[in-house]
């Protein structure tokens, strides 16, 4: 067996596609705000990861993290490149001088908030999406979901701990 198969085994690019691009579209769309450039930076993640499969690692994270960095990239390089773009006078015209401010540092916190968000369970992702992001009561997503409201908490307290330890990892880099 060659270098390159065993390459392969740890780097399916169809099957990480089947796997990871609709959660990836969902992250670049509510990164950008514009789902073309989301999609174009979903075909990029994925050109890039297939030309540097031979650095994956498996011992070093999963496929899903290693192309959620990469993703990540990609739409920091997309978010730079649209900032270079003229901005139209109109939009300079505005009464509230707080809307002139730079959003690029709102932008890539909320890119790190939703990357850490999509690399939870989707259990854990719901409880905490739902509960402390659109404000729905412990109860109220018990009686949606069908599940106790004791296990709602525990997957509330271990998720917001996994975005904590994610959080504090990225701040750390």
């Amino acid at each position: 067996m060659s270098l390159g198969s065993v390459i392969e085994l740890h780097f399916d690019v169809a099957s990480a596609f089947d796997e990871h691009a609709s959660v990836m579209l969902g992250f670049a769309v509510n990164a950008l705000r514009d789902r073309t450039l989301a999609e174009d930076c979903v075909q990029e993640t994925f050109v890039r990861a297939w030309r540097a499969r031979a650095r994956f690692d498996p011992g070093r994270g999963s496929v899903r993290t290693w192309l959620f960095a990469i993703e990540r990239n990609v739409i920091i390089d997309a978010q730079r490149s649209a900032a270079r773009l003229p901005v139209p006078t109109m939009s300079l015209l505005t009464d509230d001088p707080g809307q002139l401010r730079d959003g690029n540092d709102d932008t890539i916190e909320r890119l790190r908030i939703v990357e850490a968000l999509a690399l939870l369970s989707p259990e854990h992702r719901q409880v905490i999406v739902a509960v402390h992001l659109t404000g729905t009561t412990y109860t109220e997503l018990a009686a949606s979901t069908g599940v106790p409201v004791r296990t709602l908490r525990t997957r509330a307290f271990y998720g917001l701990r996994a975005l904590r330890n994610h959080l504090d990892d990225q701040e750390d880099r």
